[in-house]
Formats: C-alpha cells, sequence, structure tokens
C-alpha cells in the first residue's frame, strides 16, 4: 500500500516503478485503452536500442503499430504529429518517438491518470486490498465487526 500510496503523488512515479506501471496497464485494459501505454513503453524500449541497423524495422513496426492511420493499436495523435512522426522514420534515431511519445504522455497524465487515481483499483491498492475490493484475510479476523458489516468474507 505504502508503494502504491507514492504513486499518487506523481504520474511519473507510478511509471517509474514496475507495479505502478503493471497496475496502470490493468487499468488501462479495463477502459479499452492500454495503446497508450503499450506505445510508450515500446518508444521506452525503442529507445535501449544500441544496433544502428535494427532502427529502421523496429521504427517501421511501431509506426504500423500505432500511428499509421487505421494502425491495430493507433494512438490518438493529430495529423501533423503523425506527419512528423513518419518523416523522422525514414532516416530513424533513438529520439523519433520523442514527440509522439511526449504528446501520448501528456494525455495519460492528464486524463487516464486522474481516473486510475480515483478508480477502485486504485483505492483497493492504497487500502492493502486485493482487486476484489474485499479485504485481505489478515484483515477480517483482526477486525472482524466491522468488516463483517463492511461485506467481508469470513
Amino acid at each position: 500500500p505504502e508503494e502504491a500510496v507514492r504513486w499518487g503523488e506523481s504520474f511519473n512515479k507510478l511509471l517509474s516503478q514496475k507495479a505502478g506501471l503493471d497496475a496502470f496497464t490493468r487499468f488501462l485494459k479495463t477502459e479499452f485503452s492500454e495503446e497508450n501505454i503499450e506505445f510508450w513503453t515500446t518508444c521506452e524500449d525503442y529507445k535501449k536500442n544500441r544496433a544502428s541497423h535494427q532502427l529502421i524495422p523496429k521504427a517501421k513496426t511501431i509506426y504500423e503499430t500505432f500511428i499509421r492511420k487505421d494502425a491495430p493499436k493507433e494512438v490518438n495523435l493529430d495529423f501533423h504529429m503523425k506527419e512528423v512522426t513518419a518523416q523522422n522514420i525514414t532516416h530513424p534515431t533513438l529520439d523519433s518517438f520523442d514527440a509522439a511519445q511526449a504528446k501520448i504522455y501528456r494525455l495519460m497524465e492528464q486524463d487516464s491518470y486522474p481516473r486510475f487515481l480515483r478508480s477502485d483499483m486504485y483505492l483497493d491498492l492504497i487500502k492493502g486490498r486485493q482487486h476484489s475490493g474485499k479485504p485481505p484475510l489478515q484483515y477480517c479476523i483482526h477486525e472482524l465487526p466491522v468488516l463483517q458489516r463492511a461485506g467481508c468474507d469470513t
């Protein structure tokens, strides 16, 4: 729960911890918008490439998967950003997707992240509960009268 509480301090803290990233990804799947976090993490992985010969095929795959019109996991980018990105990948570098990635980051930070912080999934995490919404068994044993009224399985 303490780790989850820190995720509420900033979007960057959420994404910088594997458990936070995993929880946010699960949340986005419930909203059918996981393509944004998939794009962001794919761009993070892309920037770790050290072999320049891998940049062209990886850049094309990212573009075809997330950016081109009617891509299978198309992210919400305006026409101009798509055009800039298409130009960037003609001669790809490690920062070819930075502008598009920053746009998706801001979108998630301003839109999905606040909804995540208000979600039952997150609220259960910071209260130390399983996502079922019911407290773990050890809470039931120690606080039986209160939690029976709250619907805890005993």
